[in-house]
Parts: structure tokens; sequence; C-alpha cells
């Protein structure tokens, strides 16, 4: 995938904490960035992500479903 230049407005003290972040990673910014837009992107946070609460919580759906019929 080419990558391309964008030019963002980020405030100081918020760059100073991502330039932490990318220091102790071992990332550049760009790469820092790109990886948590990817993250974010991706489908949502939580517990839910994990497949076996996944599976969970639809079993529960289905029970709570059946006890209302």
């Amino acid at each position: 995938m080419t990558a391309r230049r964008v030019l963002i407005s980020i405030d100081e003290r918020l760059l100073a904490r991502v330039d932490d972040a990318c220091a102790r990673r071992g990332l550049s910014r760009s790469a820092y960035l790109a990886q948590l837009a990817d993250a974010d992107l991706a489908g949502g946070t939580g517990p839910g992500l994990d497949p076996d609460v996944r599976a969970a919580l639809t079993t529960i759906t289905e029970l709570v479903g059946a006890a209302d019929r």
C-alpha cells in the first residue's frame, strides 16, 4: 500500500505524549499514529472483541429471547 503524506495540527502537550509513546515503542510518529487509527477503525474495543466473550453474549441473548417467548 502506498503511504500518503498528510498534515495535521495537534496540541503541543499531546504531541509530546505521542513522541514519548513512540520512543518507548521504537516507532516513528507516522507508524504509531497509523497503528492507532487502524486499531480504532478495526471494530471497537472492550470485552466483545474476545471470541469467547462474544459467544457468551450471544448465548445470553438467545436465552433471554427464549424466556420472553
